[in-house]
C-alpha cells in the first residue's frame, strides 16, 4: 500500500514556475514508477510525466516537453515536477500516481495508488 500527498500547487502568472511535491508513504517507494497527471474542467485525466523506480527513464507528454522536469528522491520518499513557463492551459489539478507492470507509462491503468490533487492555476 502507497499513500501520496501532492502539495506545491496555487495561483501563478503566465510565464511563472511551480514545483510539485508528492510524498509518498511506505518503505517500497522506490520499487514505483511515478507519474504526473493533470484534470482540467471539461477535459479528460491526462498524462504528464513519470519516471522509473530508479530514476533512470523519463517521459513527458508533448505539451510538458522542454517546460516540465520530473524528478524523484527516493531517499525522502517523494517525487516532484517542476514546471517553469506556466500557460493559461497548463490550469488543471494535477495528480501524483504509483505503479509497477508492464503497461505503457502514459496510460492510467499502471498505476494503482493516486493523490487527492493540488490545484494549479495560471492566470493569463
Amino acid at each position: 500500500q502507497v499513500q501520496l500527498v501532492e502539495s506545491g500547487g496555487g495561483l501563478v502568472q503566465a510565464g511563472g514556475s511551480l514545483r510539485l511535491s508528492c510524498a509518498a508513504s511506505g518503505r517500497t517507494f522506490s520499487s514505483y514508477d511515478m507519474g504526473w497527471f493533470r484534470l482540467a474542467p471539461g477535459k479528460e485525466r491526462e498524462f504528464v510525466a513519470a519516471i522509473s523506480w530508479s530514476g533512470g527513464s523519463t517521459k513527458y507528454a508533448d505539451s510538458a516537453k522542454g517546460r516540465f522536469t520530473i524528478s524523484r528522491d527516493n531517499a525522502k520518499n517523494t517525487v516532484y515536477l517542476r514546471m517553469n513557463s506556466l500557460k493559461s492551459e497548463d490550469t488543471a489539478v494535477y495528480y501524483c500516481a504509483a505503479g509497477q507492470g508492464p503497461q505503457t507509462f502514459y496510460g492510467t491503468s499502471r498505476y494503482a495508488y493516486w493523490g487527492q490533487g493540488t490545484q494549479v492555476t495560471v492566470s493569463s
